[in-house]
C-alpha cells in the first residue's frame, strides 16, 4: 500500500499513540524486508566518541572542514554560525587540499566540506573547485559537500570531481526558511537546488531539520514530499538542539517522539531509500530516547549511537556495524555490504 506522505502523514503525526506503535513496526518490517539486518553507526571523526561497542580507532579519518572558518552572513535563528565552531578552518584552496593530505597522509579515508553561507544562502565554493577534484580524483578520498543552495556552475563543478554525496537542508516552509534562514522562497529555491545536483548525477543526502520552527512542526511533510519526489540516495534527519547565544537558545527542542514520526513518516513514504538519523540533535536522555525511536521505526543509520540505541537494535535483531565516516555515505555502506 502506497504511502501518502504528506495526507497518511499528517494523520500519523496527529495519531494516538497505539496508532503511532503500529506504524513503526511497519516501517520497522519494512525496513527488514527491503535492507535486512544491518544498522549502521556513524561517526565521523570530528568530534570525540566512545561507547562500550566502540571507539575511534583513527582520530583523523574523516574530518570536518569549513572553507570560511567561522562566518557565515546568513545568521540563522538555531545556529547563528556555532556549528562552524567545531570544524576545521580552510580559507585558501591550498589549505583545503592540504588538509585533506595530511588525512590521506594520517590513513584517514574521506572528508566533510562545509561552510557559512552568504546572504543569499550559498557557500562559497566557486574557488575551492580544484582542491576537491584533487581529494577526491588524485588523492581518493571519500568527499562529502554541504553545499548549501547551488548555482549552475557549484553544480556542474562538483559533478565533475565525481563527489560522494551532496548535503542541503531542506525546509518545507516559506514561513519558516524567512524566518529562521532569512531566506525568500526557500523551499523553492532549495527544489532547485536538489534538481541541479540530480542533473549533474551528484549523489544528494538531504536533511530535514525537525523543530526548526522553535521546536515545533511546520514544513516537515512537505520537505520529505519534495525530497520524495527527487530520488535521494538518502535521507537525513536531524532535530534542533537550542544553542547558547542563538536566538533559539531558549527554545524546547522536540521531543524524541515527535523526531520518532517524523521519521516513521520518512520511512513509510521512502521505503526503500537509505533514512539515517543524523549528528545534530540533542544530547542525554534526549538522545538516548531518539535513539530509539531511530531503532524503532526502521532507520538505516544513526550517527553516534548511543549504547543503549546498539543494545536496542540487537534485541530488535539487528546487527550493528561501526563505521568512522559522514552518515552520508551509508548508500555506499549498504552496497559494500551486499557485495560482501
Amino acid at each position: 500500500m502506497t504511502f501518502d506522505i504528506l495526507s497518511d502523514g499528517k494523520f500519523l503525526l496527529d495519531s494516538s499513540t497505539n496508532a503511532f506503535d503500529n506504524l513503526m513496526k511497519e516501517g520497522f518490517a519494512s525496513r527488514k524486508k527491503v535492507f535486512g539486518n544491518d544498522l549502521f553507526c556513524f561517526s565521523p571523526t570530528g568530534y570525540p566518541y566512545k561507547i562500550k561497542d566502540h571507539q575511534h580507532s583513527n582520530k583523523h579519518n574523516f574530518a570536518s572542514l569549513s572553507v570560511t572558518g567561522t562566518s557565515c552572513s546568513l545568521h540563522c535563528e538555531h545556529c547563528d554560525g556555532k556549528l562552524l565552531h567545531g570544524m576545521d578552518g580552510v580559507l585558501t584552496p591550498d589549505s583545503l587540499l592540504h588538509a585533506c593530505q595530511v588525512v590521506k597522509e594520517r590513513g584517514g579515508e574521506g572528508v566533510l566540506i562545509s561552510g557559512g553561507s552568504d546572504a543569499r544562502g550559498y557557500v562559497p565554493l566557486g574557488r575551492f573547485a580544484e582542491a576537491i577534484r584533487a581529494a577526491k580524483q588524485d588523492l581518493g578520498l571519500y568527499v562529502v559537500v554541504h553545499t548549501g543552495l547551488v548555482e549552475p556552475d557549484t553544480a556542474m563543478f562538483l559533478g565533475e570531481a565525481g563527489i560522494d554525496a551532496a548535503m542541503l537542508d531542506v525546509i518545507g516552509s516559506p514561513e519558516v526558511a524567512k524566518k529562521v534562514y532569512h531566506l525568500d522562497s526557500g523551499p523553492q529555491r532549495m527544489a532547485e537546488s536538489l534538481d541541479l545536483l540530480k542533473e549533474y548525477n551528484i549523489p544528494i543526502a538531504p536533511h530535514v531539520l525537525v523543530g526548526l520552527d522553535y521546536g515545533q512542526f511546520n514544513g516537515e511533510l512537505e520537505a520529505l514530499d519534495m525530497i520524495a519526489q527527487r530520488d535521494p540516495q538518502s535521507v537525513v534527519i536531524i532535530a534542533l538542539s537550542p544553542l547558547r547565544g542563538t536566538p533559539m537558545a531558549g527554545a524546547e527542542p522536540p521531543t524524541p517522539e515527535m523526531i520518532g514520526r517524523i521519521m516513521t513518516v520518512a520511512r513509510l513514504g521512502m521505503k526503500e531509500t537509505p533514512l539515517l538519523l543524523g549528528c545534530a540533535r540533542p544530547i542525554g536522555n534526549h538522545k538516548i530516547r531518539t535513539d530509539e525511536f531511530a531503532v524503532k521505526s526502521g532507520v538505516n543509520g544513526i550517527a553516534y549511537v548511543s549504547q543503549e540505541g546498539v543494545d536496542l537494535a540487537r534485541s530488535l535483531g539487528l546487527k550493528p556495524i561501526f563505521k568512522d565516516v559522514c552518515c552520508s555515505l551509508a548508500p555506499l555502506e549498504l552496497s559494500n555490504a551486499a557485495v560482501e
